[in-house]
């Protein structure tokens, strides 16, 4: 039989919960388009980085690969790796913002220690890591 103050000695890590929701995406082209209107980018090698500011922005993730990136095969895994990065890291941001970020060509053969390094850097710059 386990007992109260057994548990206590022995806790069981919890791990916070990673998962990207779809409350957590951006889907709506109109927010898409409303987040370049606004003009707030900052950009790396493997990717850049669009803040949207509005009243019912709460940390969501729009991620974009146009054809420069490659066939539909390398767009979608330079999608599946910014989505990745932004899953791993999310807990590390804050504010009310919505982020989408579009990938260069650069991110498929880029590292992945690269990949988040990119990904954190421009988080600061943009003021959303805290």
């Amino acid at each position: 039989m386990v007992l109260p103050a057994d548990l206590a000695k022995d806790p069981v890590p919890v791990e916070p919960d990673r998962r990207l929701r779809k409350h957590q995406r951006l889907r709506s082209n109109a927010d898409f388009q409303e987040t370049y209107a606004q003009g707030k980018s900052w950009a790396a090698r493997t990717m850049i980085l669009w803040l949207r500011k509005a009243p019912d922005t709460s940390l969501r993730l729009g991620v974009v690969s146009s054809r420069a990136v490659g066939k539909a095969v390398q767009r979608n895994r330079a999608r599946r790796r910014l989505r990745e990065a932004w899953r791993l890291n999310r807990y590390r941001f804050h504010g009310n913002v919505d982020v989408v970020l579009v990938a260069r060509r650069n991110l498929l053969t880029a590292k992945w220690e690269d990949v988040v390094i990119d990904l954190l850097w421009l988080a600061k710059r943009s003021g959303i890591l805290t």
